[in-house]
């Protein structure tokens, strides 16, 4: 085991009266052993939404971009980044490799993965970008596979592969509105109708409307077929409750400073132990480390402070809970989501199965397609009603406005979203 500072010691022990306290104000259900996923418990939530300072002169329910610290987590940060200014190199060359090895093996566990499967980077797309540019089993003449709800960057990648392997790539558009059975379908139609698909990206939850997709089916049938999956789990990994491991992923990427709430500026590489060969190692790097994930990475001088603050995210948020967190952020969806689903010239993008979407979902304005249009839409949001969103583009029916709650979200904010799309719909909607 690698010896851990006394100082991160001290760090940790700080955050666990927070965990303590949120742990005893979770609610008792006796079906459910003592922690029920309450999520209309309004006074339990009060409580951990006391725990952001957010400001509060608009409605902020654009939170997928990152998502902010709580006070308990930004504290230990400030602590880190005071650390690491004061002792300098003095700490970072003698110091804090055993403290990165601790927060190293803390992500594993979290993710329930070896620790020689996992690297930390700065992000989700630096990960994601290294296992797409490094995969080396694609030949002159294969196809690979994206579609339209992948993230733009990922995106990219996969387009570069044209160049750089002399691939073709295929781009098909995930069906709309979606059903379970029929995301599946369109991805066994696309693997059907190219043979030649050795590669696909699959985006487990879309940061363009918030549609889940069913990764552990579309990744059984892939690889019957011969077909590695890259997944980009940016966005589900601790907005939804899934157990990574039953997905039968090989490749992955994620964040940590999205869903989890630790600072900006780490993510994770995950590639299975058996898989390190098929990604080429980073070239800075050197020739080394042809076993080690490490190698598949490398990102110069990174944020050591964000990195040692890690533990505290997961300290905050473990205390409550992944099916209480998830079922907190999809009851917030569900409050404006569902109600408005019937509202004539209003399209959910999202369906109502539990399984397809999280926290997030993008809506459209009937006859508003375009990037202009969505533009305009969420600055009314914000202008007249104080209702801070983002629109989205890329989705092949059209952009649209993506809604998304965070842990400090209310009710009465999510009420006045839903009453201030009822106005914009009746004013805006076209036949």
């Amino acid at each position: 085991m690698p010896t851990i500072s006394r100082r991160t010691m001290m760090a940790a022990a700080a955050a666990l009266p927070v965990a303590a306290r949120l742990n005893a104000a979770m609610p008792s259900d006796p079906k459910s052993g003592g922690r029920a996923a309450r999520a209309n418990d309004e006074a339990y939530w009060a409580k951990i939404a006391a725990q952001y300072d957010v400001a509060r002169d608009v409605i902020q329910l654009e939170n997928g971009n990152w998502g902010i610290m709580a006070k308990p987590v930004l504290a230990a940060y400030e602590r880190a980044v005071e650390r690491v200014n004061r002792e300098n190199s003095f700490y970072t060359r003698r110091g804090f490799g055993s403290d990165y090895h601790a927060v190293h093996q803390r992500v594993a566990a979290a993710l329930g993965v070896g620790t020689d499967e996992i690297a930390l980077t700065r992000n989700a797309t630096e990960a994601l970008q290294g296992l797409i540019d490094g995969y080396n089993k694609l030949r002159p003449g294969d196809a690979v596979l994206t579609a339209d709800l992948d993230y733009d960057s990922m995106l990219g990648c996969f387009d570069g592969l044209k160049a750089r392997r002399g691939v073709q790539v295929v781009r098909i558009a995930l069906p709309e509105p979606a059903t379970y059975q029929g995301v599946i379908d369109a991805y066994a139609k696309a693997f059907s109708a190219n043979p030649k698909i050795r590669l696909v990206l699959l985006t487990h939850l879309s940061h363009r409307t918030g549609l889940v997709v069913p990764v552990r089916e579309i990744v059984a049938i892939a690889r019957t077929r011969g077909i590695d999956v890259i997944v980009d789990a940016a966005h589900s990994w601790g907005q939804v409750d899934f157990d990574f491991a039953d997905l039968g992923v090989d490749f992955a990427g994620f964040n940590l400073h999205k869903w989890w709430g630790a600072p900006l500026g780490v993510g994770v590489m995950y590639l299975r132990k058996s898989r390190v060969r098929d990604i080429d190692p980073d070239p800075a790097n050197g020739e080394g480390g042809l076993d080690s994930v490490q190698a598949r990475i490398h990102t110069g001088t990174s944020d050591f402070a964000a990195m040692l603050t890690v533990p505290d995210a997961f300290n905050f948020q473990q205390a409550i809970g992944t099916p209480e967190r998830a079922a907190r952020l999809r009851y917030l969806r569900d409050r404006w989501a569902e109600p408005l689903r019937k509202l004539d010239g209003l399209q959910i993008l999202t369906p109502s199965d539990p399984r397809l979407h999280g926290g997030i979902t993008s809506f459209r304005i009937r006859g508003l397609v375009t990037a202009a249009d969505n533009i305009a839409v969420a600055k009314m949001l914000l202008d007249e009603f104080g209702i801070f969103t983002v629109h989205r583009t890329g989705v092949e029916a059209g952009a649209c406005v993506r809604v998304t709650p965070a842990l400090f979200t209310n009710p009465a904010q999510i009420d006045a979203l839903a009453a201030a799309l009822q106005i914009l719909v009746k004013r805006l909607a076209k036949a």
